[in-house]
């Protein structure tokens, strides 16, 4: 009799426990602690994230680590393939078409004169850019400009912004349910164990009386 009751006493006290940290419970003081607390959760959420994987020290680290092998090999190709060499050839018509040199055109046929030169100029370009993409100045000035953008205290703030927004938008019902589904099956043994240590506690208690 007294290990079933110590038994059930302790599954019922720790299974009450369980209840009172997700929900409130009317005259219990104390329950609910998810729901009256939930500007702290997001809080403690928030510095969980920041202060245990997105320090200063980590995100210097991992950009250190992933721009000494990348940052020297940026290859410009992809860009200079997908400009319009036809247009900007078209602009240069234009322009001479629209300037002082423009009247003298209809002396040797007009723009149509200078298609031949089209092929000749967009060759030209296309090797300036290329010699161009290759200097270490450039490629330097990149670099410069990739780490700044991706420096520890500008990925920090935008990291934390981001933490801040998607925070926002949790209601306490939300976390409720994130929480119980991280640890529902440890919270269930809590349960068993309670019994089991309030059986072992009627136990002790009935062979010592």
């Amino acid at each position: 009799m007294a290990v079933g009751s110590y038994a059930l006493s302790g599954a019922i006290t720790n299974w009450l426990a369980i209840t009172m940290l997700f929900e409130k419970i009317p005259f219990l003081y104390g329950s609910g602690v998810i729901p009256n607390h939930f500007e702290e959760f997001k809080q403690g959420i928030k510095r969980l994230i920041m202060d245990q994987f997105f320090t200063r020290q980590n995100l210097s680290q991992f950009f250190e680590d992933s721009m000494d092998s990348e940052i020297h090999q940026i290859d410009l190709n992809p860009i200079l393939n997908i400009i319009d060499y036809d247009q900007l050839f078209q602009s240069l018509i234009d322009t001479i078409a629209a300037s002082s040199l423009g009247s003298m055109l209809s002396f040797i046929g007009g723009t149509e004169a200078l298609q031949p030169l089209k092929a000749p100029f967009i060759k030209a370009l296309q090797e300036k850019l290329s010699d161009l993409a290759k200097q270490p100045e450039l490629t330097a000035l990149l670099a410069n400009k990739q780490q700044s953008f991706f420096h520890p205290e500008v990925m920090i703030e935008k990291v934390s912004h981001i933490v801040d927004q998607r925070l926002n938008e949790l209601t306490p019902q939300m976390v409720k349910l994130i929480i119980q589904h991280m640890i529902r099956e440890h919270l269930g043994w809590l349960v068993v164990w309670g019994g089991i240590f309030g059986g072992l506690i009627g136990l002790f208690l009935s062979l010592t009386s």
